[in-house]
Formats: structure tokens, C-alpha cells, sequence
């Protein structure tokens, strides 16, 4: 997961160069600044008495054929606008001003993108213009000369012919501000950048978009072949060729949705479904408060006072939901293993264990960089898009080290969530040494893995106190981002006690364990006690003008709270199993989280594909609020759903289906039916208690 942290820290930071100042210097850069709104209110008139020529003599060079476009389709410009045509009009009408909200954090006026990239005017035989949206990015301090300016650096849109480079529409921005202000304006100080230009033109497609495409029609071709092969020749369900069990939509679809009841199966933890969504839920809604810093917002400034709320503290601290997947994991890791070794006399088939793993992760992962680095910018576009997917250049220095799970300690971090698996992984990889020690030294291995968490959380402690870092919004630094939030030790703590409660389901499998009223009383007590600590107790050191949290205090709640949090969402699932769950119980173990449940790996992929769209193709401004947060995330939400579906029939759930071929076969024919029942069962199990081990994905 992003670090919501870290990114509303960069807006904090924006906040604080700002200050706090006194209204007569608030005042005096207003006044500074409106000098500048007439640059894009009256161009238009500044336009019609403008020579072109100038703008030969303002470059030493001789102008190239490109410069000569440039001039022409300029001086056509300048004649439309003294003629009134209407789309050289057009043309500065699409341009912005200075953004209304400087003073509440707004830095965008995005002008009309739309209608800058429709104008497409013949000014003359096999010659057209066409409109090139771009954005102007100003500093009102060193425009207007002075040594500071309460005011930021801010964009504007600007709209001139697509033949004109950056290079030559700042020339010639630059011409016009000089005309207007009588002043010469500083390169550095209005400035436009190529990366932040486009036209309607798009890029053709380059091998790997092919790719991808080819990829995806032909798994659409096989999956609507099969899904036609099984409704319309099969005719019994319970003989489904495993071909076609592997590719049908409707056999996919069929498992997807089915509802269990409730303690139907032993085997089955039927409130994991109910957390793992609502962890989901968690997750996707703070990346949802995350997207929002990275738009056009008119007030800004107001995340500032929105920090110091209570409410925030559940977006800030959704570092948890993280944690509650990590004992989710950590713990199914344990529990289904150890099932297996114990009808097996011990062994643990770990390669195979591995291949089951990376089939179900690597295939919809690897769709996952190609579709944000490709897809993306085909299916969208905006102001601000004009660079796509916004870790494309991650993707291309180091997408290998995503598929190697290993960009948790990379700064290509491509698809910028994947780190999570990254983490899960390699906790994965490991768990067969502990699986081992767990079967063959039982009790005294399960001792080991309890010193190993009491040496870990001493790890997460020394290294907050020897660099002093914070993690709390108004100090946290990048470094403290980096080696708190992504390292793979810093998470193993709420792994190993997922796995350390596995091993004790595991053992006391088939008990049910009887407690006083007031031993489960205090059980609630503390566990309700400590998910209200973890996410509140450091509300009081929110606020920018508050006291500071010491070094050791926050050191302290970070040790504890990650193994605190584990213990008590630990206590919520015993209580669960054991008949003591009451309310949550029927709440989190309802059917009806069984389907999203089994969707939550692709839902957890895609949710910041359609988070990233939504954000950087807005027209207009966005206004920063907790309702505006809340009807984007359910639409959002919606989509990716929907999206995640379509992507687990394509692509998810058919290489899941290898796991059909790689069973072991009966060696002899007595033993088929026999062989085939248990794999049967084996396989409805599995099924009932998909869980993320990663994200969410399947263990």
C-alpha cells in the first residue's frame, strides 16, 4: 500500500512553506499576483498587436524548418484573432489564469483541455492546426522580482499549435509578458515544460502494447469458446473436462459466487471472509485519501486542519488493515500446511508449494505492470495525464524487480502497491523452514518463533531510536518511510503471530475451548481496548501546534501496537471459532462476504488503476472533503470490482486452473475414485478458505 503518510506529509510540507503569515504580507502578494491574471485574460488583445518577427530575433540560431511551422502557424493565429475567427478564439479561450484558491492550496487552473485539443482549423492547402494543451508553470516571486512571496509556484494551462515546442510557446509567452507587464521575465520563472504537453494526437502503439492486447484477445477468445463448450455440450457439471474447467467463465463464475454455509466445514474459518473484506475495504478507502492529495484540490490547505480531526486518524493509521492481512496470511501459512503434513507423515512437497504460489500470483501481477503502464493512458486522458501511469518510468528502469518480489527494498517500485507482495512473499518463501521445526520440535520451535517476534519488535524499536525517526505526520522524513514502512522485517512481527496462532489452531483442532463469561468478557474488553489505542492514542500529537511526541513514546507505540493489534484481531478470530463472537461473529461470518472475499486479490490490484484515472483525467478543480472522498470511493470502488472481475476470468483464475495438471495422478485404477474424491474435497476446502496471504492473494 502507498504510504498515505508519507504523501500527506508532502502536502503538509506545502502547508508549512507556506506559513502562517501576517495579513499585511498576505495582503501585498495578492496584489503581486493579480498583476499576472491579466496574462491570460488579455491575451487575446495583446495577440492582435503582436509580431510575429519578433520571435525570430529573440533566438541567436538560425531557425530551422521546425521554427519556420512554428512562425507560420503563429502568424496565422495572430490574423485569426484580428479577423475574430473562431477558433484561433478557441484557442486562448481553452488558456487558464491564476487559480482562484491560491491561499487555500490550490496551485492548478486547468483551463479547458477539451476544448484546446478539438481545434483542428485548414489554414491553408494541406495545412491544419491543431490545438497543444500544455501548462505554464509560474513562480510570482521571481516573475515579479521580488526576494519572497507567501504565494507557491503554481500551473495554468496554456493553448497554442501543436507545430510549437515548448521551447519556442515559452518564447513566445515570454514576448507577450513582456508586452503586458513591461518587464522581462526570467526563464525560471514562467516556464513550460514538454512533459506536460499534448495534443489529440496519440502515440502509436508500441510491441509491448501489442502484446498485451494480443494476450487479452486471445484469453477472451479461449474463455468465450470454453464458456460456449460448457453450456452448450456439457451436461453433467460433475464431469467437467478440466480444459474446460481451466477456461469456462461459467464454471469460474459458478465458484465465485457460490455461498457455503455457515460451519458447514470444520476446515473452514468462516470469519475470515468478513475481515479480510473489510481490511480491503480499509485499504482501498485510505488509497482513496491518497489519490485525492495527488489532485487538482482547490483547498489543500485544508488536509492541515483535516489531520488534527479524530476521523483522520483511521486514514492515517491504515497501516493496519496492512497488518491485519499480514496475520491473515501469516496464519493460513501455518494452519493448512501442517493440515497436510500431518496426513502425509511429515513431508512438505515445498517446490510444488512454491509453484502453487507463483501460478496464482506472477500471471495477474505481470498483467498488472503491462495493463497501468499501457492500458492506462489508452483508456483515459486529462490535464494532467500527460505522462500516463505515473510509475511508468519505475516500470520501465526496473518492472523485473516487481516479478522478483523483491521491490520492497528497490526505488523502482513500479505498480506501487505490489511492495506488499513483495513483503508476503518473501515471508512465504521462508515459512517452510518454520513449517519443519514446527512438526518435528513442536512446542520448543513454537518457543524460537516467540523469541524471534520479542527479537524483532526490538529491531522495529532500536532502529526508530537510534535515527530517531517519526512516523507522525508533522516530523516524518522519507528515510523513515523507507526503512520503517517497507522493509520486510519491520512486518514479519504480525506475520510470525498470525502463524504462531496458526500452529495453536493447529494444534487444538477439533476443541472447542470453554471460558467463564468473565474470561471472554475481558477478552473483548482488551481486544476492543487495543484497536482504539492503536489508532487514537496519537491524536493528541497531531495537531501542528501541539506538543512532540519523544522519540522513546513513539518508539514504544510502534513495538507495541504492531504486536498488540496482532494479538487482539488474533483473539477476534478464536472468539469467532470458539462460539464467543456474538455480534461480530454473525457480522463477519455472513455468506455474503464470501464472494468479494474470493475477488479480493484482483479487487486489490486494480482499485488505484481506476483511483490513478480518476484523478488525473478531472476537467475542473476537486474540493477537498470527507463526503467528496466517500462518493469517489464507492464509485471507484464499484469499478474496480466489476474490473477485477472480468480480469479473474481472463486472466486470474485460468492459470489458476493449472493447479488441475500439476495433482498428483492415482498409480493404479482401484485407487481413482477413491483419489478423486479426496482431491475433490481437498479442492472445495482450499476454496472455502482462500485468503490473502499477500494483498489479498490466494495462499
Amino acid at each position: 500500500m502507498v504510504n498515505i503518510v508519507g504523501v500527506i506529509f508532502l502536502c503538509g510540507l506545502a502547508v508549512i512553506n507556506a506559513g502562517r503569515p501576517n495579513d499585511e504580507d498576505v495582503l501585498s502578494d495578492i496584489q503581486r499576483v493579480t498583476q499576472l491574471r491579466a496574462f491570460a485574460l488579455d491575451f487575446v488583445g495583446q495577440g492582435m498587436k503582436f509580431d510575429v518577427e519578433e520571435l525570430s530575433t529573440l533566438d541567436s540560431r538560425a531557425p530551422g524548418l521546425e521554427d519556420m511551422l512554428c512562425l507560420s502557424d503563429l502568424a496565422a493565429l495572430m490574423t485569426g484573432l484580428s479577423n475574430g475567427q473562431y477558433w484561433a478564439l478557441k484557442m486562448f479561450d481553452a488558456w487558464g489564469s491564476k487559480p482562484s484558491g491560491l491561499l487555500t492550496g490550490n496551485m492548478y487552473d486547468l483551463g479547458n483541455f477539451d476544448e484546446c485539443l478539438n481545434i483542428n482549423k485548414e489554414v491553408s492547402l494541406g495545412r491544419t492546426i491543431q490545438g497543444k494543451y500544455c501548462f505554464l508553470s509560474v513562480s510570482p516571486a521571481q516573475a515579479l522580482g521580488v526576494q519572497s512571496s507567501i504565494i507557491g509556484r503554481f500551473n495554468t494551462a496554456t493553448c497554442l499549435p501543436a507545430s510549437c515546442s515548448a521551447t519556442q510557446m515559452n518564447t513566445f509567452v515570454g514576448s507577450l509578458m513582456k508586452q503586458l507587464l513591461n518587464v522581462t521575465i526570467p526563464s525560471s520563472a514562467m516556464s513550460i515544460s514538454e512533459s506536460s504537453c499534448q495534443t489529440s494526437e496519440s502515440e502509436p502503439w508500441d510491441g509491448l502494447t501489442i502484446f498485451m492486447i494480443v494476450i487479452l484477445s486471445v484469453m477472451f477468445c479461449l474463455v468465450a469458446l470454453f464458456t460456449l463448450w460448457d453450456y452448450c455440450l456439457v451436461k453433467n457439471q460433475e464431469q467437467l473436462p478440466t480444459i474446460v474447467k481451466i477456461f469456462s467463465a461459467r464454471a469460474h463464475s459458478r465458484a465465485l459466487f457460490r455461498i457455503v454455509e455457515v460451519n458447514s466445514n470444520p476446515n473452514v474459518i468462516d470469519c475470515l471472509h468478513g475481515i479480510r473484506c473489510l481490511s480491503l475495504i480499509w485499504v482501498v478507502y485510505c488509497h482513496q485519501y491518497v489519490m485525492t492529495a495527488f489532485a487538482s484540490n482547490i483547498n489543500l490547505f485544508h488536509v492541515i486542519s483535516w489531520e488534527e480531526t479524530p476521523y483522520a486518524s483511521f486514514i492515517l493509521h491504515g497501516f493496519f488493515a496492512v497488518d491485519s492481512f499480514f496475520v491473515l496470511g501469516g496464519l493460513l501459512v501455518a494452519l493448512i500446511p501442517l493440515r497436510l503434513m500431518d496426513r502425509t507423515k511429515g513431508k512438505l512437497n515445498v517446490p510444488m508449494m512454491y509453484l502453487h504460489r507463483f501460478i496464482r500470483i506472477v500471471p495477474l501481477l505481470a498483467m498488472a505492470i503491462v495493463m497501468y503502464m499501457k492500458l492506462m493512458p489508452i483508456v483515459a486522458d486529462g490535464p494532467r495525464f500527460a505522462s500516463g501511469y505515473s510509475g511508468t518510468v519505475d516500470c520501465e528502469n526496473g518492472w523485473y524487480w516487481t516479478l522478483l518480489f523483491v521491490n520492497n527494498y528497490t526505488n523502482e517500485t513500479c505498480v506501487g502497491h505490489s511492495w506488499y507482495l513483495s513483503v508476503d512473499m518473501q515471508l512465504f518463501i521462508l515459512s517452510p523452514i518454520l513449517l519443519i521445526a514446527l512438526y518435528k520440535w513442536g512446542k520448543k520451535a513454537a518457543a524460537g518463533i516467540f523469541v524471534l517476534i520479542v527479537l524483532l519488535s526490538g529491531c522495529l524499536f532500536a532502529t526508530i531510536m537510534v535515527n530517531k525517526y517519526s512516523l507522525v505526520l508533522k516530523n516524518i522524513s522519507l528515510d523513515a518511510q523507507k526503512d520503517l514502512y517497507f522493509a520486510t522485517h519491520t512486518h514479519a512481527t504480525p506475520w510470525l503471530t498470525g502463524f504462531l496462532f496458526g500452529y495453536i489452531l493447529h494444534l487444538n483442532r477439533g476443541k472447542k475451548i470453554q471460558l467463564s463469561k468473565v474470561a471472554v468478557w475481558s477478552g473483548w474488553i482488551l481486544c476492543l481496548a487495543m484497536f482504539f489505542t492503536s489508532i487514537f492514542a496519537l491524536l493528541p500529537y497531531a495537531k501542528w501546534t501541539g506538543p512532540d511526541l519523544s522519540t522513546f513514546a513513539e518508539a514504544s507505540y510502534y513495538t507495541l501496537t504492531r504486536v498488540g493489534w496482532s494479538m487482539a484481531l488474533c483473539w477476534v478470530i478464536f472468539a469467532c471459532m470458539n462460539g464467543y463472537g456474538g455480534l461480530a461473529n454473525s457480522f463477519l461470518s455472513s455468506p455474503l462476504w464470501q464472494p468479494l472475499s474470493r475477488l479480493s486479490f484482483s479487487v486489490y490490484m486494480w482499485h488505484m488503476f481506476f483511483q490513478e484515472i480518476n484523478v488525473r483525467s478531472m476537467r475542473v478543480n476537486a474540493y477537498f472533503s470527507n463526503y467528496t472522498i466517500m462518493l469517489n470511493f464507492w464509485s471507484t470502488f464499484g469499478f474496480a470490482v466489476l474490473f477485477a472481475y472480468v480480469m479473474h476470468l481472463l486472466i486470474e483464475a485460468p492459470f489458476g486452473g493449472l493447479d488441475y495438471f500439476l495433482r498428483p495422478k492415482p498409480k493404479t485404477p482401484a485407487l481413482v475414485k477413491q483419489k478423486s474424491q479426496i482431491d475433490e474435497n481437498a479442492h472445495k476446502n482450499l476454496e472455502e478458505i482462500k485468503v490473502t496471504t499477500s494483498t489479498p492473494a490466494e495462499n
